[in-house]
């Protein structure tokens, strides 16, 4: 764990990226929800495909809960949008292509699978308050239950 790792009370790093169908999202433009904000390594990957799909099917709970959820991976907006489509998936994602935002909140990180290590995203979940600190952080996420442990947090926060 290096000293400049996001932690609970901390600013959320300021964003403004691609989504998928067009346009774009910013930090600075949900100011007044909160934010489930998970970081994924790949579109239509088994484990990632599992968890938008859970997500997704907590929408409306989320928003009951003031909360807005937000996908980013490094895939592309046209990529997103075969995902979604695929899926049948109402959340937004965002494209992070030059990995900037992924950096930022330290989810790209360098990983080792069979040995051989390559820089990928850390399945990891922040969610942000309506002012734009961090409220909670789960890093190295299993997949199975994990949307609805985060819309229990976002219920009380």
């Amino acid at each position: 764990m290096s000293k400049s790792e996001l932690q609970a009370g901390d600013p959320a790093p300021s964003f403004e990226l691609p989504r998928d169908g067009a346009g774009a999202i910013s930090l600075k433009g949900l100011m007044g929800h909160k934010i489930a904000l998970y970081f994924y390594p790949k579109d239509d990957t088994s484990g990632c495909t599992k968890e938008a799909i859970e997500f997704n099917g907590l929408k409306k709970d989320f928003e009951a809960a003031g909360t807005r959820i937000l996908g980013v991976s490094p895939d592309s907006v046209v990529k997103h949008d075969k995902f979604k489509a695929k899926h049948d998936l109402a959340i937004d994602l965002l494209s992070d292509e030059s990995k900037d935002m992924l950096t930022a909140y330290g989810v790209w990180v360098e990983k080792s699978m069979y040995g051989r290590k390559y820089m990928g995203v850390e399945r990891t979940t922040f969610l942000i308050d309506q002012h734009g600190k961090i409220l909670r952080v789960w890093r190295k996420v299993k997949v199975p239950g994990h949307a609805a442990e985060v819309l229990e947090a976002a219920r009380s926060a």
